[in-house]
Formats: C-alpha cells, sequence, structure tokens
C-alpha cells in the first residue's frame, strides 16, 4: 500500500506528532514511518473491529480445554471438545434465536416439510489470544444467504443488483420463449402429425416386407414342386418369370419407400422453421448458462494461510473434473476458512453438523456430524489449508494396526478368509495393504483376479478367494445367479420396529461426495435387503441382513435412509455416527464348490 499521498500524513509541518519535536525531515524520518504505521495500524483495528460481528464469544467456560495442536483433518474426524461445544451453542442460536424463512423440515404437515441443512464451526485464536468460533451454512436457507452472525458467502449470488440474477432473468425468459413455442397448439399438431405418419408408413413398410417375404418363400416352394415335374426348357422359363416376379418386388418396394420418405420430408419442412427457432433459443440459453456460470466461478476467489488468492475455476482446473460443480464454493468449511484468513483469525479446529430433516436421496441424521465434502470442497480446501499442520487422517492411522488374514477354508481351489475391520478387499489409491495383496504373497502360484467379492474396508468377515480363473469364473456366476447365501449381522443405533422385513431402494454413488451412496430412482440400481431382528436392548437393535444384490454400501445406506429402517449402523461414520468400529460383520456364506461339487457352508460368529 503506498501511503504517501494520504491526508493523514499532511498534517504535522512544525512539530513531529511522534515525539513533539520539531520535524526536521533529515533527522526524524523514522519517526515519519513510525507515525504512519501507528495510523496504519489503527486502520486496520478499526476495519478488523467493524469485520468482527461474525466473531462469536464462547458462553461455556472453556479456560480448562488445550488447544489443538494441529488443525481438523476436514475429511474424517473426531470433533475436539471445543468444536463440540462450539457446534452445541450454535445448534441454540439456531433453535432458539434465529428468524429463519425455513422449517429445516420439522413442520408437522408434511406438505410443506423440507429439507435441513449443513452447518458449520470453526473455533479460531484472535490477535488478541481469545478463543471464539465463527458459524457458517451451505448454500442458501430460505430466500437469502446472509443472517448475523454467520460469516457471508463469498459472492452472494441473490443480491438484486448482481450479474447472477440478471442472467438467471433472462434465461427465464428464453425458458418462457421455449414452453411457449414447444407448446403451441400449431407446433403440437404438426408434431403429432409427423409421429403419426411415421408410424403409420413404417407399419406399411413392415406389411410390405412381409408380404414380399411371402411372396419369396411362395417362388421357393414353386421352384422345388417344379424341379422334378417340369422340363429342362419349362424349368428355366419358370425361373426367369420368378426372377422378373422378384425384380418387380423389390421395385415397388423401393417406390414406396421413397414415396414414404418424401411425404415425411415434406412434412418435416413445414415445422422445420419452427424447429430452427427452438434450437436457436436453446443454443442460446446453453452458451448464456456456460458464460453465466464461467462468471459465477470467477468471483470466488479463495485465501490460503498465505494470503494468496486463487479463483475456483483456477482450482478446479487442476483437478479430473477440469470445471467446478454447481454450488462449489457455497459450503460451510470454504466460508469459514475464507472469512478467518480476510481477518487474520488463526484456524484451531473445526465441525461440521446436519440441521434438520434428512434430504430424500441422501442419508443425513439431525444433529450428526459429518466430514466435508469430497467433489465440492476437497480441492478447495487442499489448496486453503497449504501449509497448515493437520490431524493424521484416521483411516491411515486405522491401516497401520491391522490383525492378520485367518483362513477357514482352504484347498488347491479357492480359500475363504476372515477380513478384519478396517482392511480393504483390493488396494486403494494410495493404501496398497489389502485382502488381495495378502493372498499373493500367502499363495504365490494362484492366478486370475482372486477376490470374488468385495466387503467394505470398516466391515468384517468371511470373503472368498479363487485361485485360478476357471474357478473365479464359476463362482462369479453363482454370485450373478443369486445361489451364493450370504449372512450379516450388525448392531443399530436406535430401535427397529418390525421384526422382519425388506428394504427395496435403487443406490448410485454421490457424484460430489465419493464413495458415500445415495438413494436414486432415476439413476439408480436396483438393491434389495432382506432382514431380521434378533434382539433389542436399551437403544440399540441386533440384526441379520441378507443382502438379495451387492451394491456398494447397501446394508449401510438401508440401514440409516429414511425409507429404509432409518437407524444407521453403530460406528458408521458416513451414515451415523463415528465408533471405536463398523458394527457389521459378515458371518455366514454357502456355496457350491466349482471343481468338488459340494456345498460348503462356513460361519465366523462377530465379537461383538
Amino acid at each position: 500500500m503506498n501511503l504517501g499521498n494520504n491526508s493523514e500524513f499532511t498534517s504535522f509541518t512544525r512539530n513531529c506528532s511522534c515525539c513533539q519535536r520539531p520535524f526536521v525531515h533529515s533527522l526524524d524520518i523514522a519517526c515519519t514511518f513510525v507515525f504512519r504505521a501507528r495510523v496504519l495500524i489503527e486502520r486496520v483495528e478499526m476495519e478488523t473491529k467493524h469485520n468482527m460481528d461474525c466473531l462469536i464469544k464462547f458462553r461455556s467456560e472453556i479456560a480448562s480445554i488445550a488447544l489443538p495442536e494441529r488443525f481438523t483433518f476436514p475429511f474424517n474426524y473426531t470433533p475436539h471438545p471445543l468444536a463440540s461445544i462450539a457446534a452445541e451453542e450454535l445448534q441454540e442460536i439456531v433453535l432458539k434465536h434465529m428468524n429463519w424463512q425455513h422449517d429445516f423440515g420439522f413442520d408437522e404437515n408434511p406438505d410443506s416439510r423440507t429439507a435441513g441443512k449443513m452447518f458449520g464451526v470453526l473455533v479460531v485464536k484472535t490477535l488478541d489470544d481469545e478463543i471464539a468460533y465463527l458459524a457458517a451454512f451451505s448454500g442458501k436457507i430460505g430466500d437469502s444467504q446472509e443472517y448475523r452472525p454467520f460469516v457471508p458467502p463469498l459472492y452472494n449470488r441473490l443480491e438484486i443488483s448482481g450479474f447472477f440474477n440478471d442472467g438467471e432473468a433472462e434465461l427465464n425468459r428464453i425458458n418462457a420463449k421455449i414452453d411457449a413455442l414447444e407448446l403451441h397448439h400449431e407446433w403440437l399438431r404438426l408434431n403429432e402429425e409427423l409421429q403419426k405418419m411415421k408410424a403409420d408408413s413404417e407399419l406399411l413398410l413392415a406389411a410390405t416386407r412381409k408380404e414380399i417375404k411371402g411372396a419369396r418363400n411362395k417362388r421357393d416352394e414353386q421352384r422345388k414342386n417344379a424341379i422334378s415335374v417340369l422340363t429342362e426348357i419349362e424349368f428355366n422359363a419358370l425361373q426367369l418369370s420368378l426372377a422378373k416376379q422378384s425384380q418387380d418386388y423389390e421395385r415397388n418396394y423401393k417406390r414406396l419407400l421413397k414415396s414414404e420418405k418424401a411425404r415425411i420430408e415434406l412434412l418435416d419442412s413445414e415445422i422445420n422453421h419452427l424447429r430452427k427457432e427452438i434450437d436457436s433459443l436453446k443454443q442460446r440459453r446453453k452458451d448464456l448458462s456456460a458464460s453465466l456460470q464461467n462468471r459465477l466461478f470467477q468471483q470466488y476467489q479463495f485465501l490460503n494461510r498465505g494470503g494468496i488468492k486463487k479463483s475456483l475455476i483456477d482450482i478446479f482446473d487442476e483437478t479430473v473434473l477440469k470445471v467446478p460443480p454447481a454450488g462449489a464454493g457455497d459450503c460451510a468449511a470454504p466460508k469459514l476458512m475464507q472469512y478467518a484468513f480476510e481477518n487474520n483469525l488463526q484456524p484451531l479446529c473445526m465441525a461440521e453438523f446436519w440441521w434438520g430433516e434428512s434430504p430424500v436421496l441422501e442419508v443425513r441424521k439431525h444433529g450428526g456430524f459429518y466430514p466435508a465434502c469430497r467433489g465440492k470442497c476437497e480441492p478447495i480446501l487442499g489448496y486453503m489449508l497449504q501449509g497448515m499442520e493437520l490431524d493424521e487422517n484416521p483411516i491411515q492411522v486405522q491401516l497401520a494396526s491391522k490383525k492378520e488374514l485367518e483362513i477357514l477354508f482352504d484347498d488347491e481351489y479357492l480359500a475363504v478368509v476372515l477380513k478384519p475391520v478396517d482392511l480393504l478387499s483390493v488396494p486403494g489409491k494410495s493404501e496398497q495393504d489389502s485382502v488381495y495383496l495378502r493372498i499373493k504373497r500367502k499363495y504365490p502360484e494362484a492366478q486370475g483376479p482372486l477376490i470374488v467379492h468385495r466387503l467394505d474396508m470398516s466391515t468384517s468377515g468371511l470373503m472368498i478367494v479363487a485361485k485360478n480363473d476357471d474357478v473365479y469364473k464359476d463362482l462369479q456366476k453363482q454370485f450373478l445367479k443369486r445361489s451364493i447365501k450370504k449372512r450379516y449381522v450388525a448392531l443399530l443405533n436406535g430401535i427397529v420396529e418390525n421384526d422382519r422385513g425388506v428394504i427395496d431402494l435403487p443406490l448410485r454413488v454421490d457424484l460430489d461426495n465419493r464413495p458415500s451412496q445415495m438413494v436414486c430412482y432415476e439413476h439408480g440400481k436396483s438393491a434389495r435387503t432382506e432382514y431380521a431382528v434378533l434382539s433389542r436392548n436399551v437403544g440399540v437393535t441386533r440384526v441379520n441382513f441378507y443382502p438379495v444384490t451387492g451394491r456398494t454400501h447397501q446394508l449401510r445406506v438401508h440401514a440409516a435412509h429414511a425409507d429404509g429402517l432409518n437407524v444407521a449402523i453403530v460406528g458408521d461414520d458416513i451414515y451415523g455416527k463415528k465408533a471405536d468400529r463398523l458394527y457389521l460383520h459378515a458371518e455366514y456364506i454357502a456355496f457350491r464348490h466349482p471343481i468338488l461339487q459340494i456345498e460348503i457352508e462356513l460361519e465366523s460368529i462377530a465379537e461383538f
């Protein structure tokens, strides 16, 4: 910043305002800089004080709580006690002290129910060594992105005068024109007539082809019957006659095909001018939407700890996606970090929690803590947290202390192993240790893919391993035919009312938050689970699961989702609440031995 032209520095012509001595430029230039620095500091302090309206003081006593040594690893964490207290205090603010235009799904009227929201807290230290916290929510609530004391968005796309709203208004006008044209009675009449003409033409051509085929069969029959009763001259004459019939049928079919094509093209040309107008509007909409999105993304400039800014577009240009997904930059975590860096606050720890009704597709439990999303936030936070010392990824810590594989069945063709909790079935991107690699080391002569089916890293239990391709393919067929019987046991963090039942919820990956799965009736793959309650204790249900299909995270989602059992498995850190482990165990499997052709049944009772 250039301070030389500021008016604050033009008033001291007689005495130095720092030491009150007569000002002599050559001798007192140091005092000049002290004065200028003092003015600058006062200005920064005033601006900081003005900007600190989002800093929330703890109401709880926290003096005895040790500060975290490192910042939270945002994608897998147990909240630090300070973050837990901040979240509890924020929940009270959300519940009692905010005038929301949003009911978070608490309204008992099902017609007016809306989904909840993700909130976040960031515990910080100020320049005065005061410990306080910031709060944020993802996206918007009601019709606003700004509520105090929550930190503001990086860019408020809801401002009435903003370019984004102007662009959306233009998109709405284009959409209205497209709808008007596509719903115009003449457009509808002509399209209906065209579709009918195409259908009638296809029926006519199909009937003609059938007639031609029948005539061909009849000619073949004539040749077959005539060859033994006609002379050679008579038979040749018949051949010429039949060939002419075939040529006539072929010519007539080509004329008919040409005629039908001409009729369709004539009608199609009548509506082509309307189609061109609609296509032109759709292309204009596409171009405007892309331009608007690109300009919007340019408004998001993220700071890292060093105070260096980087745009959302530049951040995602370094990823596989290249283009930011919709909503990137509006999640709670990036907003919290941005505000802290802008206001010289030192981030200490953070946590995010869901407040309200679970969304229709995802699994979110009211009051539950959740990691930052991978699709939108991982690239952004990866940049913003550069240079900061983070907690270790708990998964990596768990992976370092795994038990050995136990072999329950073993012959020259296959093996059945007992996978311990927190061991991958196959190597991952950053972790190589897995059932696959351990099997390769134990059976170096084994060939083929080896792993016939998989268990989640957090799930323990029985797995079949094939030692050659033929055995692998046979077992795969058994899985496809669903002739292999499997049984899981799980502890659920709540009470299941029905004694038994079937859960049928299609699943697909959450593209913004891999590897999480979500229920999706449009793009999801069929997923079906049978269950039976074994016992109910205080707040816990023990169940058997019998998966009919084998989708990723199927049992976990079917247990936790509101349209499933609505009770997460104990220790499910993705769809429920973290514990010492995921209480899900594959305890029974039965299959036909591909070579010996005998039934193999194995059971491993869970240790919980």
